[in-house]
Parts: structure tokens; C-alpha cells; sequence
């Protein structure tokens, strides 16, 4: 029937627009080309890195598969983790001559002490002394007012 209508003068203007895509057929084409990568072969990766060797990380480590007997199995200890056990297993054999008294600080403090001591052992014994002779003056006081009474 369009065949036999006149022709317009405009060709472009009695055609009607493309059909529009609908939002969900564009997202079923996305993801099924999402999907058309994921299923590609993990070659795609190693491809890429040696297309352009700029994009890659030099510090990215590949994992390493373990396995079970590798788990308790000694490893090498970095120089950081060896001072530290380094430095904690010489404090703890100095705090262990130091509860003996056989480092020149717990000498020093011994010596201290020792001193304390005897300066508090000087003055308690000085203490005891006056006490002592301030109990006999009491006492000579009333055996001199006993006297005078007596007389």
C-alpha cells in the first residue's frame, strides 16, 4: 500500500524512527558479554602483562600453593624478627643476673640498701638510748620524790 501513496517531497519524513532498545535487552547484552569473558581461558591475563609490561606490578607476588607439611615446618625468620627475639632474650638473662645481684646496678643498689639500713639501725638503736635514759631520769625523779616524802 506504500507503494502506491505519492512520494513525499522528504523521504525521512513519513519513515518511522528505529525501534529503541529496551533497558533490559542492553543489560542482557552486557551481561552476556561479562559472561563471554569470564568463560575465556585465564591465558587472557598472562596476555595482557606481556602486551604491556608498564601496567604491571613489580611488587605483586604470585601465591604460592601450600602445602599441609609446609604449614609447621620451620621457616627463615627476617632480620627485624631476629633482633627482637635477640633483645628480649638479653633482657631477660640481664634481669636474671640482676635478681642474683650480680650486675654492677643491683651491686650499686645492694650497697644502697645496705647502707639504709644501717643508718636506720644507727638511728633506731640512738632512739632506744634516749628512750632508755628518759625512763631512768623518770625513774630517778620519783625515787627522789618517794625520799621526800619518806623523810
Amino acid at each position: 500500500e506504500e507503494d502506491n501513496a505519492p512520494a513525499p517531497s522528504n523521504p525521512n519524513r513519513n519513515r518511522a524512527p528505529p525501534p529503541a532498545k529496551s533497558a533490559l535487552a542492553t543489560k542482557d547484552e552486557g551481561k552476556a558479554k561479562k559472561k563471554a569473558q569470564v568463560k575465556a581461558p585465564k591465558d587472557d591475563d598472562a596476555e595482557e602483562e606481556e602486551e604491556d609490561p608498564d601496567l604491571v606490578n613489580p611488587n605483586r607476588l604470585a601465591m604460592k600453593s601450600m602445602k599441609i607439611s609446609d604449614i609447621n615446618a620451620p621457616r627463615q625468620v627476617s632480620r627485624r624478627e631476629r633482633e627482637q627475639k635477640e633483645k628480649a632474650e638479653a633482657k631477660e638473662r640481664y634481669m636474671k643476673l640482676q635478681q642474683q645481684g650480680k650486675t654492677d646496678q643491683a651491686k650499686a643498689d645492694l650497697a644502697r640498701l645496705a647502707k639504709i639500713r644501717e643508718e636506720r639501725a644507727a638511728a633506731q638503736a640512738k632512739r632506744q638510748a634516749e628512750a632508755d635514759a628518759k625512763a631512768a631520769e623518770i625513774a630517778a625523779q620519783k625515787e627522789a620524790a618517794r625520799k621526800k616524802r619518806a623523810t
